[in-house]
């Protein structure tokens, strides 16, 4: 069964820091693009940042960009967001997402069918 494992997340003050990781069973996602959505309470699940499957090409969405950061280990499907000067808004469930159709660093949301359990993010003031 395909899966995506994340882990991080948890609670933090605006400005602060956080990470998250994940892998996906048993490498199946090497050749593929990975990436991040989240979702905050009571909107839709938007694509955030994704990573060619080689991480030399990176997509981030206009409100994560410059303050976070996507990166996956070299040949493994493991994929990271690393969080920084976050924000109230920021406060979300946070999903690892995979693409079976693309190595691309893709930003269509449809290409991205795998995705993990999520884990939340709360930003306090």
């Amino acid at each position: 069964q395909v899966q995506l494992v994340q882990s991080g997340g948890g609670t933090v003050q605006a400005g602060g820091s956080l990470k998250l990781s994940c892998a996906g069973s048993d490498g199946i996602f090497t050749s593929y693009a990975m990436g991040w959505f989240r979702q905050a309470p009571g909107k839709e699940r938007n694509l955030i940042a994704t990573i060619s499957w080689d991480g030399n090409d990176r997509y981030y969405a206009n409100s994560v960009k410059g303050r976070f950061t996507i990166s996956r280990d070299s040949g493994k499907d493991t994929v990271y967001l690393q969080m920084d000067s976050l924000k109230v808004e920021d406060t979300a469930i946070y999903y690892c997402t995979a693409s079976s159709v693309t190595g691309t660093a893709s930003s269509f949301s449809q290409h991205y069918a795998y995705v993990s359990q999520g884990t939340q993010v709360i930003v306090s003031s």
